[in-house]
């Protein structure tokens, strides 16, 4: 191959390569953009709804994954790569994670329902399960109750699920 057959067949990649090339980088930047608005909103929605900073939290970085797991595909496809089995294959690992965390992620959605619900707050004295304490905290996984110098960690998922007795006072 002579030197000018390499410099045609490189602008003809070049006017294939090009456009898609151009269009993926707007693309990756209105997701970006996207993902910007979508972050601001939450933040705006949370402060108006008074919702805990965990919640906000995790409502950032589920968006921020859903985002860019998008961007990737949308781009990817955009480039001419066939995105069917990897669509297929995070489906597949969806479905395995959900299957395999089934119990984390019932704590976190519990937990989420908590903080949103707000049954009991941190100070309240309340019973679960045989356990009598004061609540310290809610995190997103577990309730923290001090009872008698003991800390105890309740999985949200029971608190949510079991009867629970708040006392006044």
């Amino acid at each position: 191959m002579s030197f000018p057959d390499i410099e045609a067949a490189m602008f003809s990649q070049m006017l294939v390569w090009g456009p898609k090339l151009g269009m993926a980088l707007i693309i990756a930047l209105l997701f970006w953009l996207a993902m910007i608005l979508l972050r601001k909103a939450i933040y705006k929605i949370s402060a108006n709804f008074g919702l805990d900073i965990h919640v906000t939290a995790l409502l950032i970085r589920i968006v921020r994954v859903t985002v860019v797991i998008f961007a990737a595909v949308t781009v990817l496809g955009t480039l001419g790569v066939d995105i069917t089995a990897m669509v297929a294959g995070l489906g597949l690992t969806g479905f395995a994670l959900g299957f395999a965390l089934k119990d984390t992620i019932s704590n976190l959605l519990a937990g989420v329902l908590i903080l949103l619900y707000r049954p009991f707050r941190v100070g309240n004295n309340i019973k679960i399960a045989g356990y009598r304490g004061t609540v310290m905290s809610i995190d997103l996984r577990y309730t923290i109750l001090e009872a008698e110098g003991e800390k105890v960690l309740i999985p949200n998922a029971k608190l949510f699920t079991d009867p629970v007795t708040v006392f006044s006072g």
